[in-house]
């Protein structure tokens, strides 16, 4: 399959464009351009106002003035260094061109006196004189249509102006082809958006700033038709998923009625019905691809493992594969108990096992002794091979794209997979980033959780929360102290790991442990274990302990500095107290006076304690980027869309590509045909691929 060839005027070299060059076409590659189309999609983000005004008398200084003028006198510099200055008058006012390092020739061809001249720039008063310094145009009077009454201003980068931006952007435009339509009739008459074309032609052209808006028509559609692409795309992948054959694993529930009698408390609505949502997929003829979102202690483990039990009463194998070793060991201690109820086998590996160990465990995997199996990457090894796998269970810390995902599934095996995330998404960023995935959200605390107690204190009063913990450590009870950074730096006053481990240390005795980023993995390991047995009550910490650490007994959690660390991550490191019998509380430190932002985030984090809102609010405050790395989060980089102020369109085109490709999985009706061409159009090869092995 090839590009159609009615885009070829869009793919062809920049250089081809009027007015831009080699060294202009090297520079626009830091705007992401290096085509035609990308001009295309390159939209002005503000604009300025050059309606025509009869004189400066018109407008209040300092704002930008259009105006035709006749031109006077020309006064060069006396003495170098000093500005060029051409009187002109409007109707009614005298006032001045300044330049600066003008060439006079220049000049006097320019603005020849005694002739009528168009001028728009930004006129200041000086002295109280009005002057206009460097004007952006100047014209003849018969030109004066070249000029929009508002003119676009696009995003520019070293070595570029905006009038070559601008001009190239025109000659884009100018190509752009009329193409059939790929939207749903019904949905583009009810939100009364143009067709393709005009809408390009519409935001390279906005009258005024209305058109600037996420909600104008023109913008509103080239989002939509960006979102629609995208899931496209990961529909398509889904769609190839599920062709390819899947195994049908039935569970009898013998293992899990085991199991579910042994806990001392019963599942929630929501546990209940994600296992049941996940053994329909598994018991279903398809591959399964599901996302199980849950917040922080909603007790997603409990869903894993009932979902790898239904793996071992089938007679097949499951695996739960953790980014980290110590994650991967946490994973296995808290599934041992548990595995114990079941009576079925459970071994952890990891890339430390070697020798004996290690091909013991391979025997018991390769003969089907073993039914579930805990690791990190290390299972993905070429000597690891399963009896019969059916179900992958990956805990993810974002580290998994779709293209991980995809080949999770290359393995050959057609296993099941079920992917946990632990950060609540907003909706449209999990569509973004796992459009191609069912979801099941698990939205409940289980019984016996107890709300944590928030509160806000300034840094002030550390004494008072010393004498707090010092009353806490005598009880029994043990304490998480974060820190923001390792190393005391002049330049940031934050209270170093170190030198709080010191304090706290001469203040509570050697019962305060230290943890951070900078320690070798083994002493990190130690130190953990230390705090994990109660023999240290006070552990002093940077942010790694941020990801899945267990320790119940913690029922303190002091922040420090906590007004400059995000909101998922208060959110993450609070999730770590309030997993034991004992009431927990969370105390964030800040430095005085906060900024409103910071205070935005700790009295969010102070009232609420419901992810997915802490979510909102952070996509809100933050931006989708930002939200969650875009860099290694995978999430599609949009060059029109916004999915803050249009998360809803995400929503509406996944349910549109899903609704297309069940009428027609080939894209070979006419509309199928235009959405190909859309696809060709916004680069989404991948999606081109899985359309033609289809």
């Amino acid at each position: 399959m090839s590009r159609p060839e009615i885009l070829f005027p869009l793919f062809a070299d920049l250089e081809t464009l009027e007015g831009v060059g080699p060294k202009t076409a090297r520079a626009m590659e830091a705007l992401g351009v290096t085509r035609p189309r990308d001009l295309l999609f390159l939209l002005p983000h503000s604009g300025i106002d050059r309606s025509r005004k009869t004189s400066v008398r018109d407008v209040v200084p300092p704002c930008v003035l259009t105006v035709e003028v006749e031109v006077g006198a020309h006064f060069p510099p006396r003495t170098k260094g000093k500005p060029y200055r051409v009187m002109v008058r409007d109707p009614q006012l005298e006032w001045a061109l300044v330049f600066f390092h003008a060439r006079g020739d220049y000049l006097q061809k320019l603005l020849p006196t005694g002739q009528r001249r168009i001028v728009s720039g930004r006129i200041e008063l000086f002295d109280g004189i009005a002057q206009m310094v460097h004007p952006d145009h100047v014209l003849r009077v018969e030109e004066a249509g070249e000029l929009p009454a508002y003119e676009p201003v696009y995003p520019l980068t070293a070595g570029i102006t905006l009038r070559v931006v601008a001009k190239a952007a025109e000659g884009a435009v100018a190509r752009a082809p009329d193409l059939a339509e790929w939207i749903d009739p019904g949905l583009k008459a009810k939100e009364g958006w143009p067709d393709w074309r005009a809408a390009i032609a519409a935001v390279h052209q906005p009258g005024d700033a209305a058109a600037l808006a996420p909600t104008d028509s023109a913008r509103a559609r080239l989002a939509y038709d960006e979102l629609f692409a995208h899931q496209l795309t990961l529909s398509l992948a889904r769609a190839s998923l599920r062709k390819s054959k899947g195994v049908v694993t039935r569970g009898t529930g013998q293992l899990q009625a085991q199991v579910l009698a042994g806990l001392p408390y019963a599942p929630t609505g929501a546990q209940t019905r994600a296992v049941a949502e996940i053994a329909a997929d598994m018991a279903a003829p398809l591959r399964m691809n599901r996302l199980l979102q849950g917040d922080v202690g909603s007790g997603k483990t409990l869903v894993a493992f009932m979902a790898l039990l239904i793996a071992a009463e089938s007679g097949g194998q499951g695996v739960m594969m953790a980014p980290t070793e110590i994650l991967a060991r946490q994973h296995y201690e808290g599934l041992a108990p548990l595995a114990a109820a079941a009576g079925v086998r459970l071994e952890l590996l990891t890339g430390r096992d070697k020798g004996a160990e290690r091909a013991a465990k391979l025997q018991g995997l390769a003969g089907g002794q073993i039914a579930m199996l805990v690791g990190t990457h290390a299972v993905f090894q070429k000597d690891v091979a399963f009896h019969d796998l059916r179900l992958a269970v990956v805990d993810e810390q974002h580290r998994f794209g779709v293209a991980q995902r995809m080949e999770l599934g290359a393995k050959g095996r057609a296993v099941d997979v079920l992917v946990m995330t632990a950060t609540p998404i907003p909706r449209s960023l999990a569509l973004a980033s796992y459009g191609d995935m069912d979801v099941s959200v698990l939205d409940e605390k289980p019984a016996g959780r107890k709300p944590i107690k928030t509160a806000m204190i300034a840094a002030g009063r550390m004494d008072e929360v010393v004498a707090h913990l010092a009353r806490a450590v005598s009880e029994g009870r043990q304490c998480y102290w974060v820190c923001p950074l390792v190393e005391d730096s002049e330049v940031l006053d934050y209270a170093s790991a170190e030198a709080r481990f010191a304090h706290l240390r001469a203040a509570l005795g050697d019962v305060v442990g230290l943890v951070h980023g900078q320690l070798p993995p083994a002493e990190k390991d130690a130190a953990m274990a230390r705090f994990q047995r109660g023999e240290t009550r006070v552990l002093v910490a940077t942010t790694v302990i941020e990801v899945g650490v267990n320790v119940p007994n913690a029922s303190i959690m002091v922040i420090e500095r906590a007004e400059i660390f995000g909101l998922a991550q208060l959110h993450q490191l609070r999730g770590r107290v309030g997993r034991g019998a004992a009431e927990s509380t969370c105390l964030l430190l800040y430095q005085a006076p906060l900024s409103e932002a910071g205070e935005r985030r700790l009295t969010t984090i102070r009232d609420t304690e419901d992810g997915f809102r802490i979510a909102e609010e952070d996509l809100a405050m933050r931006g989708a980027g930002d939200l969650i790395g875009t860099a290694q989060s995978g999430l599609p980089r949009f060059r029109v869309a916004d999915l803050e102020r249009q998360a809803a369109l995400m929503a509406v085109a996944q349910s549109d590509a899903r609704a297309l490709l069940t009428v027609d999985p080939g894209l070979t009706s006419p509309r199928g045909q235009a959405a190909r061409v859309l696809l060709w159009l916004l680069d989404q090869d991948r999606a081109i691929r899985l359309i033609s092995v289809g």
